[in-house]
């Protein structure tokens, strides 16, 4: 089973910048759907960026449009989180899954059942 390992996180000012990155070991041999949830305190997980191989399409909730931009850099998906506020603050995820006929379906990106392997979470703390 392909392990997803996240890195970066950590706290900021708001109006700062984070990056977080989730390395797919297998990524260049597959066409992937890759996301980033995120889960605040007492809130529900929330689909936040989602990005697939087969075409490079990219998508993002409204809360994160023009802040965040989801990118890949070989075997690593990116995301760019700036001018960050405080109701960003949250456990984010990384969730992957293959596309098996290469076909994305944007319906179902932000459903963590469309994704099978996970990443660890890492916490984002904006705050002053």
């Amino acid at each position: 089973q392909v392990q997803l390992v996240e890195s970066g996180g950590g706290w900021v000012q708001p109006g700062g910048s984070l990056k977080l990155s989730c390395l797919i070991p297998d990524l260049a041999l597959h066409y992937y759907q890759i996301a980033w949830f995120r889960r605040a305190p007492e809130k529900e997980r929330e689909g936040v960026s989602a990005f697939s191989t087969s075409d490079g399409s990219t998508y993002y909730t409204d809360s994160v449009k023009g802040r965040f931009t989801i990118s890949r850099d070989k075997n690593t998906i990116n995301l760019q989180m700036d001018n960050l506020k405080p109701e960003d603050t949250a456990i984010y995820y990384c969730a992957a899954n293959i596309l098996r006929t290469g076909v994305f379906n944007p319906a179902s990106m932000f459903s963590a059942y469309s994704y099978d392997k996970w990443g660890q979470g890492t916490q984002v703390t904006v705050s002053s």
